[in-house]
Parts: structure tokens; sequence; C-alpha cells
């Protein structure tokens, strides 16, 4: 990615409703200080900042503007395409506020590509990312929003979400890239030992990893306390999460 090193960079993560407290914001700040050397501003775009530590910068979530009726829940990401999102300019990593960051986060800014994602990790043959982390130039693709609008009855009928969306939508302009094979692992698929091993063995952090994505079944601190929201889906406790995931 040319110049980036001159560019100003930005960790962006959202925060709505009431399904995450504070402390994920808190902690996530913490966690990218630790692993990303040099200067970065972290922005919540957030409903609410009651609690948010004041190193994190928290701006409104700007409106969808979608047609009444129509539900905005599992596609606010989408707001982050704002052809002017508050005034930021630069490149932005976008962070689920539940993931956990393992390992250096440097090149993640250096990493050649037009739009990074995580490849999905069930059909690797599909073009869909996960969103749970991404990358992009603020301000550089105004269009995925504005189609989005202008055609928002259609895309809810082809995609599930956003983030089907979105790699469709890149994919087809020929800009979508992913991030390398482990660099962003499932905490599901890629921490937790195969039955009947993880009876008796904790979860892991995979090799080469950056950032443990938590989707699904455990949120940190069930994984930590050794909880599944699924029954007969055991897990023991994973102590590794109480070194990472902390302020």
């Amino acid at each position: 990615m040319p110049g980036a090193a001159a560019r100003q960079r930005h960790i962006l993560c959202m925060k709505w409703g009431n399904k995450y407290g504070p402390e994920y914001v808190n902690r996530l700040y913490a966690m990218v200080r630790r692993h990303l050397s040099g200067d970065f501003s972290f922005v919540c775009l957030t409903d609410d900042a009651v609690g948010i530590r004041s190193e994190v910068r928290c701006l409104p979530i700007p409106a969808l503007d979608l047609p009444p009726g129509i539900p905005e829940r599992g596609w606010t990401k989408l707001a982050t395409f704002s052809a002017d999102l508050h005034g930021l300019r630069g490149t932005a990593l976008f962070l689920d506020v539940d993931v956990v960051v393992v390992g250096s986060l440097d090149e993640l800014f250096t990493q050649p590509g037009d739009f990074l994602i995580i490849h999905d990790y069930k059909r690797p043959r599909r073009v869909t990312g996960n969103s749970s982390v991404y990358r992009f130039e603020l301000g550089a693709h105004p269009d995925v929003l504005e189609y989005f609008r202008s055609h928002v009855q259609e895309v809810r009928q082809r995609f599930r979400n956003e983030q089907a969306y979105l790699s469709d939508f890149l994919h087809r302009q020929g800009r979508l890239a992913y991030w390398p094979s482990g660099w962003c692992p499932s905490f599901k698929y890629h921490s937790i030992p195969r039955w009947p091993l993880n009876y008796w063995q904790p979860p892991a952090i995979p090799p080469g990893a950056r950032i443990v994505i938590f989707h699904g079944e455990c949120n940190p601190p069930d994984a930590l306390a050794g909880r599944r929201n699924r029954r007969f889906r055991h897990i023991r406790p994973a102590a590794w999460v109480a070194e990472h995931w902390r302020e």
C-alpha cells in the first residue's frame, strides 16, 4: 500500500445497544496499544460513550438513512463507508469489540491490498469475508453505502448480512483481498481442540495468530471461564485470554 507509512492510521470499532459494555472497548484499546507500534487514533462509533476511557474518541454512528420500516440491524457497519466519516482521513483498521489481540498489528497496516478482510472460515471457495477485521482507506468506497441505500430491498433479499454484501460488491470491482491465512483465526474453529480432545486440552492460540475472532458460541469472558452457549459442546478454560484481554 504505497504511502502507508505517511498516512494517518485509525482503529475503528462500533458499540451499540447493551450487548457489550464499555469494558470491551477499553480492553480493545489496551490490546491495540500493546501490539501496534507508532501513532494511531482509536475511534469508537457508539450510541453510548459512558465508561469508555479517555484515550478513545467516541463519535456517533452515522445513520444508514434507510426507508421507514427497514431495520438497520445487521447492516450497521456499512456506515464506516460514508463519503465523509466525521472528517476522518487516512487508513482505517476496523475491529469488532469482542476480538482478542494476541500479536503484532503492524503488518495489518502494511499488507498490500485495496480492501482486506478475513476469508470465510467454513467455505474458503466462497467470496464472502468475515468483517470482524477489515482495512480500507476512509472515504475511498462511498459507493458501497450509496448502492446499499438505493437498492436496499434488493440487497437484503440477496445477502444475509453486510459482510456478504460488502465482499460481493468489492469483489466485483476487483478490490477485494484477504488477510494471510492464520493472521485472524477463529476461536471456535481453530482454538478449541477437536472432540474428544476438547475434554482435557484447553483452547490454544493458533500459531501465527494476530487477532483471535470470537463468533457464534463464545465471547472472551466465556472462553476464560470455559463456557459455551451450546449444550454438549465442552471446552476447558482458555487461560491465555486473561493475559491478553485486559486493560
